[in-house]
């Protein structure tokens, strides 16, 4: 039984890093930029691709308690400012969109459906990102972790889709890769599909029990 249902949805919510595009590479380089111009030491992909998918601030305290055994509370503003800088000025080098999401996009614009990208990246540059990959056309907003005071796991930002676009709960479906995006959608109460193949911070998803859990978004179609 498919909880996407996508016929009776009028709203389709997505996460972006993890979901959409596989933006670790960037996300490394920009971190090991940072890490050397504060004189740390670096950091590998794979690391990064544990620590990533949960915002940015969460990111850089990973980073430094693995290299430092603690977070100290002003290294890491300057980390977290420094990481900004270096990775806002260019979010997508290598950064690419997950196979079968174009084909889905695709699906949802020629069907009506109103596509919104909802992440806990700065709106900044998830928009150059999509536009730089040529896919800010299917969405009608893209709200970043900084349009509202909470972010995602708080369902403030799913809520704002849902009442700013006339939809209902029913009609709107969210999808993603990480337990922030299964417990926003939990907490909004709309439905919620999640990839396999996402950030989850190292975890499992299906350890937060998602409803549905696929391969590629095709398989909805």
């Amino acid at each position: 039984m498919s909880v996407a249902k996508l016929e009776q949805r009028e709203l389709i919510l997505f996460d972006l890093d993890g979901t959409l595009v596989d933006s670790a590479f960037d996300l490394y380089r920009a971190m090991n930029l940072s890490l050397e111009r504060l004189n740390l030491p670096i950091v590998t992909e794979a690391q990064v691709r544990i620590w990533i998918g949960k915002g940015t601030s969460l990111f850089c305290s990973s980073t430094l308690q693995y290299l430092q055994g603690e977070v100290n509370p002003v290294l890491h503003q300057q980390l977290l400012d420094t990481f900004l800088e270096i990775y806002n000025a260019e979010p997508c080098v290598d950064t690419q969109p997950f196979p079968g999401i174009l084909a889905f996009l695709d699906w949802g614009l020629a069907n009506n459906k109103k596509l919104i990208c909802v992440t806990n990246k700065p709106e900044q540059p998830a928009r150059k990102i999509l536009e730089v990959l040529e896919m800010d056309h299917y969405f009608v907003d893209v709200i970043g972790g900084d349009r509202f005071e909470q972010r995602k796991p708080h369902p403030k930002p799913l809520l704002y889709c849902v009442e700013q676009y006339a939809s209902s709960f029913d009609t709107t479906l969210m999808i993603g890769d990480s337990s922030n995006d299964v417990e926003a959608a939990r907490r909004a109460e709309v439905d919620c599909v999640v990839v396999s193949y996402g950030y989850n911070h190292g975890e499992d998803i299906r350890l937060c029990q998602p409803q549905q859990i696929v391969n590629d978004l095709t398989e909805l179609l």
